[in-house]
């Protein structure tokens, strides 16, 4: 069963293979709309924008809210600042952790129902498990950042999660920490396979607000393996990539 819905301002797609899978589809898809309504930025009721505002402290917020900043914080030492939450404005804004966190519980929550075949794609970060309806290994296509209806390069990440960051879809959402006036122009594109849709996804942000210095940076991480394409259209892989292509 496979059905795409609109939410956090992205199409999130969920496909479940075998039967019996609506009840678990349905409880996946409401609890990314209640992730939603708790860290959306632009909603005025969130719990996000209400601390934003001052209004709510850290310490009086929700347990999820606690465990991202959490976990932001720990990104943010681990990748020597270039993972950082807390915007130019001064204002907080966690979608840089929510994402990949949200659809890593939510395959979670998959397993739990008994479904251990089925893939979640919310905007390019992926979690996967077993095999498609046709038995056949998930696979993820890496687009042309230049040409979007084109893909570059096959990947089966097995189980492992995957995430994309770049500017060729939603522009220059990503800022360098360490140079939060200038523009990310070397790298469009960063692929990163890891242990987890989470890490993934913070790996790659991180290494994109690297610029060209992020494919090295992933290179020399234990357990995680990139692809990224430069302005030039020039694609740079770590070693160990191409055991997840065939």
């Amino acid at each position: 069963m496979k059905e795409t819905r609109l939410i956090m301002g992205m199409p999130i797609e969920i496909e479940i293979a075998g039967e019996g899978a609506k009840s678990a589809l349905e409880a996946a898809f409401a609890y990314l709309v209640a992730v939603d309504e708790r860290f959306s930025t632009y909603k005025e009721g969130s719990e996000i924008s209400r601390m934003n505002r001052g209004e709510l402290t850290l310490a009086a917020a929700s347990p999820e809210m606690r465990e991202v900043f959490t976990i932001a914080e720990k990104t943010k030492q681990e990748t020597k600042g270039y993972f950082d939450i807390r915007q130019p404005s001064g204002l907080i804004d966690p979608s840089g952790v929510v994402k990949g966190w949200a659809i890593k519980n939510t395959a979670a929550l998959i397993r739990k129902a008994g479904h251990g075949n089925y893939f979640v794609n919310a905007g390019g970060d992926i979690a996967m498990s077993g095999k498609n309806a046709k038995g056949e290994e998930w696979s993820v296509g890496i687009r042309n950042p230049f040409n979007i209806q084109e893909i570059v390069k096959v990947v089966y990440p097995r189980g492992q999660g995957i995430a994309t960051s770049g500017s060729y879809i939603r522009g220059a959402h990503i800022y360098n920490p360490h140079a939060p006036g200038g523009e990310l122009k070397d790298i469009v594109s960063i692929t990163v396979i890891g242990p987890d849709v989470l890490a993934a996804d913070l790996m790659a942000t991180a290494a994109f607000a690297m610029g060209k210095d992020g494919i090295a940076f992933i290179e020399n991480l234990p357990g995680f393996e990139s692809y990224a394409i430069d302005a030039k259209g020039m694609a740079t892989l770590t070693s160990g990539f191409a055991a997840y292509t065939k």
